[in-house]
């Protein structure tokens, strides 16, 4: 789709015999703008669409479609809505990604010859949304624009993007190779989540995977880096980008023209509320990959459900803003410590005066101030907007004092500089408190907006409305005793205005100054040139005042733009602090505690729980997790349903939640250093690009293999479950060492592989722990918690059992089991697993013993084989069933 107003689409045409009315003659001008919109033209009390139009809004909004006139031939397909209903059609049409042209009236009527002037006053598209009713009150919808530089074999990707309710603008820029670089595309576009993006029309086969999206195509030169930069300049009021941390960027530039010259023409008017820029780097925020959002079910479920979710579980906020503020701490969790440890006090005070109650009280009666700040900028803020905005200010001396007690004077904490942004606008304040009535009307159009004194023309005008009533009693009386007529009435209707009514049996008595206006079956009724006169007057001062106030609030809007900024800054201290009273409200309910976040390499947590399951569950087991520089892995296993994933995942919630700046569910947590956090959880296909389970989960250990770093954390959970058993315990092997030896990230490793429990005996770094459990007969009972040591087998049969797995089936699958364990693993042992190491790995495993033990010499030496797996094997430690599988290896060694 094009940008509105840069079109050069040719115009609808039609035969030169064929007849079009003038009305459809100006209809098809304005389409032919905006011929990838629905565009919803202005017709009295309802928004008409037309042809192609009214076929597609009619399927997708469910109303009737119709037909009037003809055009070549043909009858002219339409349908519509009613003018009062349009936004909640609009936020139908939006969800589903549609972009709408709105085609207002904007002549008069009275003074057209032909039909009355329309032009498209504003284009709703899923980025550019400002109105309450079409915006997510708890989440963002931001404006997306993505260039594309490319050099030889490097690419270099600009974003810039835009919230457009909130006037939030930043940049980021990155390069590397096409594959590199479409990698890290679809990271940062998972992490922004933008509901539109912009690309030029000749990028379209750059990247094979398409962003989940609504994508629009905009001319090439749109994105021209001098002009993107002079726009961004121009946009900010500024000499130069250097202040912004802006030096250096190129394909970023390009992305901000772009996006700016889209804004600005979907709301048809500058954007005076975008006035600050952020530019953001790769370092800045821990890394959450696409498959860690999704695993971690920070804001949405893994079967895409809002609830339970870590979002849902700790937002207790009272305004809109602050929901949107944790949502967005959550998914970037800043690597500066020292911003988390300035959370963590803040709330250490808040919770040791005892002050979120009375703050979070006062903080209900807070309205939306950060999107209503921008509706205003935009000129298109509601009087209820404004008398919301009005109250809102009024709570800030009452929260000022609030925050005041948990700080003491003077103090450059977090809060001292929250109580500083709170400090009331008088001016503001006092314009909006003298400007409007207590409860304003819905809307300008309806009148009674300004309250009495504001303007002297406008109380005139109202009064000379208002006491039409006691004018009509007084002529009322005046004509009876004049007339003798005692029934004689004086009333008022919208079609007829003001008139004398008479019955028919006191018709004889009329004046001969009355003028009939209308007659009825029992009566007449009359005008006299008093009550015409007043008519006059009436109904034009009621008109003149309902223009006036239409003036005055163009003006007020107006007058309150000087204070865009400061009210900016206003919502940006109130929804930091409600995030902080939520954080604080919970961590006190539910007895979290505050992390220590600390620059020597540790992931220390003691009794820790996961913050979600534990509030699912009536009786959580917690449990403590014990990483530091010479113990970098744990090798977790135990049966299914032992709880390994929940382990896994709490102490990844946990870690997050300690950047983030919250308390976090444990006795005590003890955290160094965290740059990204990487999960490879759970078997899911991806069946529309064409990967299998295993192809998904190899190309997410990859991306950890590739990305992992000593100071990241990594969680893998059963890693080669989906290929042939060798295969799948060969690659888990190497991607474990890989992990210890080159990544040295700190990592926990849940396997139902056996074999990698030796690990530790040739790479001390790594630890086994495994979940407990008792076995009774034939059912289980899990323990949850975790102990040290490897787990002794993993309870399949007796997990399937508990699922409902028919009695025949178990009964058959243990009888299996049995010959299975009676009998060597597999008499072909297969070629790739126990082929000879290459010689940049020599110790790679040269069979299933070696796998076991991952130290096989691969020198071809039997003897010196037999010795190594002998030594690897204690016998005090196995199993009747382990011990008869390493006989039976033996056995194979010496064959």
């Amino acid at each position: 789709m094009n940008a509105p107003n840069e079109i050069n689409a040719a115009a609808l045409k039609t035969s030169p015999a064929e007849k079009v009315t003038p009305m459809m003659q100006q209809y098809l001008r304005i389409k032919a703008d905006y011929p990838s919109m629905l565009v919803f033209y202005r017709m009295g009390d309802f928004y008409e669409l037309f042809h192609d139009d009214a076929e597609k809004a009619a399927r997708l909004l469910g109303i009737t479609l119709t037909a009037r006139g003809t055009s070549n031939g043909q009858p002219i397909k339409m349908c519509g809505v009613p003018f009062h209903s349009l936004d909640g059609y609009l936020a139908k049409l939006v969800k589903i990604g549609e972009s709408c042209a709105i085609c207002e009236q904007i002549g008069d009527p009275a003074l057209s010859k032909g039909p009355v002037e329309r032009k498209v006053v504003r284009v709703v598209t899923p980025g550019t949304l400002t109105d309450s009713d079409l915006l997510p009150e708890k989440a963002e919808r931001p404006l997306l624009a993505l260039c594309m530089l490319s050099q030889r074999k490097t690419v270099t990707v600009g974003l810039a993007w835009l919230s457009l309710a909130s006037g939030v603008l930043r940049l980021m820029e990155f390069s590397g190779d096409a594959r590199a670089a479409e990698a890290r595309l679809a990271h940062e576009l998972e992490r922004i989540a933008p509901a539109e993006i912009l690309r030029a029309d000749c990028d379209a086969d750059l990247f094979a995977s398409e962003p989940v999206a609504h994508t629009n195509r905009v001319p090439e030169w749109h994105f021209d880096v001098l002009k993107g930069h002079h726009a961004l300049l121009e946009q900010l009021g500024v000499a130069t980008l250097t202040g912004f941390g802006a030096d250096g960027l190129g394909a970023a530039f390009g992305a901000a023209g772009a996006l700016l010259r889209y804004a600005q023409s979907t709301q048809g008017r500058g954007l005076q509320h975008v006035k600050s820029l952020a530019c953001e780097t790769e370092n800045e925020y821990i890394g959450l990959d696409a498959a860690t959002r999704r695993n971690l079910e920070l804001t949405e479920t893994i079967r895409g459900q809002e609830a339970p979710t870590l979002f849902s579980l700790l937002d207790g906020c009272r305004t809109a803003m602050g929901s949107r503020l944790l949502r967005h701490w959550l998914h970037h969790a800043r690597r500066n410590q020292a911003l988390a440890r300035s959370r963590h006090q803040a709330i250490a005070a808040l919770a040791r005066q005892d002050a979120t109650q009375a703050l979070s009280a006062i903080l209900s009666n807070v309205p939306d101030i950060e999107r209503i700040t921008t509706r205003i900028a935009l000129l298109s803020a509601r009087p209820r907007d404004l008398s919301c905005l009005r109250d809102g200010l009024a709570q800030l001396p009452a929260l000022r004092e609030g925050v005041a007690r948990c700080f003491a004077a003077g103090d450059t904490s977090l809060l001292g500089e929250i109580h500083a942004l709170l400090s009331p606008p008088e001016a503001c304040l006092d314009l909006l408190g003298r400007a409007l009535m207590e409860e304003p009307s819905v809307m300008v159009r309806d009148g009674g907006v300004f309250a009495r004194g504001f303007d002297a023309e406008l109380d005139e005008l109202r009064a000379l409305s208002e006491n039409a009533g006691q004018f009509l009693v007084d002529l009322e009386t005046r004509e009876r005793a004049r007339t003798g007529i005692a029934n004689l009435r004086v009333e008022y209707n919208r079609v007829h205005g003001f008139y004398i009514e008479v019955t028919n049996g006191q018709a004889d008595k009329v004046p001969d100054d009355y003028r009939r206006r209308q007659t009825l079956k029992n009566c007449e009724r009359y005008i006299t040139p008093e009550l015409k006169a007043f008519e006059d007057k009436a109904l034009s001062a009621q008109d003149r005042a309902l223009a006036r106030e239409k003036m005055l609030y163009d003006a007020l809007l107006g007058d309150l733009a000087p204070f865009i900024g400061c009210l900016q800054s206003i919502a940006g201290g109130l929804a930091q602090l409600d995030t902080l009273v939520a954080l604080t409200s919970h961590a006190v309910r539910n007895n979290w505690c505050a992390p220590q976040l600390v620059d020597e390499p540790c992931l220390n947590i003691v009794e820790g729980r996961h913050p979600v399951v534990e509030n699912q569950i009536e009786r959580f087991i917690a449990n403590d997790c014990r990483l530091a520089d010479e113990r970098r892995m744990l090798l977790i296993t135990g049966p299914n349903m032992g709880g390994k994933s929940t382990f896994m995942r709490q102490v990844a919630l946990i870690t997050l939640l300690a950047y983030v700046g919250s308390y976090v569910p444990a006795a005590e947590a003890r955290i160094g250093p965290i740059d990204r956090i990487y999960t490879r959880i759970g078997a899911s296909d991806d069946l529309a690009n064409g990967r299998s389970t295993f192809m998904v989960e190899m190309t997410e250990s990859a991306a950890i293999l590739n990305g992992a770093t000593e100071h990241s954390l990594v969680l893998m959970d059963e890693v080669g479950r989906g290929t042939s058993t060798f295969d799948g315990l060969a690659l888990a092997w190497a991607i474990a060492r890989h992990l210890i030896e080159s990544s040295r990230s700190f990592t926990l490793f849940a396997t139902h592989y056996f074999e990698l429990t030796q690990l530790p005996e040739a790479h001390p770094s790594a630890a086994n722990v495994h979940l407990s459990a008792v076995e009774h007969k034939d059912s289980i009972v899990f323990l949850h918690a975790v102990q040290d040591g490897p787990a002794s087998q993993s309870y399949g049969l007796q997990v399937a059992q508990l699922a409902g797995v028919p009695p025949a089936v178990i009964r058959a699958a243990r009888k299996h089991l049995a010959r299975l364990e009676s009998q060597a693993l597999d008499s072909t042992p297969q070629l790739d697993l126990f082929a000879a190491p290459c010689a940049e790995d020599a110790d790679a495993p040269a069979g299933p013993a070696a796998a076991d033990d991952g130290a096989g010499d691969g020198d071809g030496n039997e003897e010196s084989a037999l010795k190594h797996a002998l030594d690897a094997i204690d016998p005090d430690a196995l199993s009747p069933r382990e011990a008869l599988e390493r006989l039976y290896e033996l056995k194979r060694l010496v064959a």
